[in-house]
């Protein structure tokens, strides 16, 4: 059967691109969600209009915050961040339930144009040495949860398997992928634009003792020390295996839709997928919310923000400009 009937079947209409589907591969008792990211991706990187390599690095990671954000059951926020000694020395991605994303870099642009000329653009480089965190943030009345992850030479699929293997705990694989496609639209001059792809598979099987993995390496261990080795389980040795078949061609090839990927790589098995989830480019900044921040600061400070009379303030996210006059504040 193909995925198109099998979608018939399930009454389900195809993903599209800027939707995460969600999918089961029973037999392997693996579960996952595959994305497809385009104008909302797109939308994000030509406001910024930041250099080619930086674009790239983030893309990848708004990327990998669909795939996690779109797992949230509840209300809330999740938050990718990075913070490193690289020429990016910080990305910022933000996904609030059910659908926004938003995303911003700080960088050093000469910099990213040093690694560009001398190859060395490839997201490691580019990070360098520090930590990424995620948080997931469930409103004012909970508690937030936040995983560290050290940055030292990974790339951000490395990173996101060792934030699985020792804040989940779950036998985890994500592959991830960011180009650029000619896009062709009736009455207009052809244009670049961004796409990013991504698919993220876990071995959930129903008795746990099944998703037992290797101790994490303590670091400090002595010369010669020995470590417990865990077989993998077969089911999750397969599953594995298929997910690092995908091609960075696939994942950013606009006419390789994310059903037609799952097919690829699962139809021996049967793949069942769900009802995709939609994103949206959407910023939670507004009037209220900056006037609020400004009335939050001192006096000295405000004055200090003040040119002519007047404050201006920029959203580093979706570039909306402000305008207040000192006295409104």
């Amino acid at each position: 059967m193909s995925i198109e009937d099998e979608l018939t079947r399930q009454g389900l209409e195809p993903a599209g691109r800027d939707a995460v589907l969600p999918f089961a591969v029973e037999p392997l008792d693996t579960r996952g969600r595959a994305v497809l990211l385009g104008p909302v991706l797109d939308q994000i990187l030509q406001r910024h209009a930041y250099p080619e390599p930086v674009s790239r690095l983030l893309g990848e990671a708004a990327a990998l915050v669909t795939l996690l954000g779109t797992s949230l059951k509840f209300d809330g926020r999740f938050t990718l961040q990075t913070t490193s000694d690289g020429p990016v020395s910080m990305l910022v991605v933000d996904f609030d339930t059910p659908d926004g994303l938003r995303a911003c870099a700080q960088f050093d642009e000469e910099a990213v144009a040093a690694a560009q000329a001398r190859g060395q653009a490839d997201p490691a480089s580019l990070l360098g040495n520090g930590h990424l965190a995620m948080t997931i943030d469930q409103g004012a009345a909970m508690n937030r949860y936040q995983g560290i992850v050290a940055l030292d030479g990974k790339s951000l699929e490395e990173v996101a398997h060792q934030y699985f293997a020792q804040s989940e705990q779950i036998p985890t694989v994500v592959r991830l992928a960011v180009g650029e496609v000619l896009e062709r639209e009736p009455g207009a001059a052809p244009r670049r634009s961004w796409i990013a792809g991504g698919i993220l598979a876990q071995f959930l099987p129903e008795a746990p003792e099944r998703m037992r993995q290797p101790d994490l390496h303590p670091g400090d261990a002595p010369e010669g020390a020995e470590f417990h080795e865990i077989d993998e389980d077969d089911a999750w040795r397969e599953a594995r295996a298929l997910v690092e078949t995908v091609r960075d061609d696939e994942l950013g090839d606009p006419d390789m839709t994310v059903e037609r990927l799952l097919f690829r790589l699962f139809h021996e098995r049967g793949v069942r997928v769900f009802s995709p989830q939609p994103l949206a480019d959407r910023c939670r900044c507004s009037d209220t919310r900056i006037r609020a921040m400004l009335k939050g600061f001192t006096d000295e400070e405000r004055t200090d923000m003040t040119v002519d009379g007047r404050i201006e303030v920029t959203c580093r996210f979706c570039n909306t400009h402000y305008h207040y006059d000192a006295d409104e504040v």
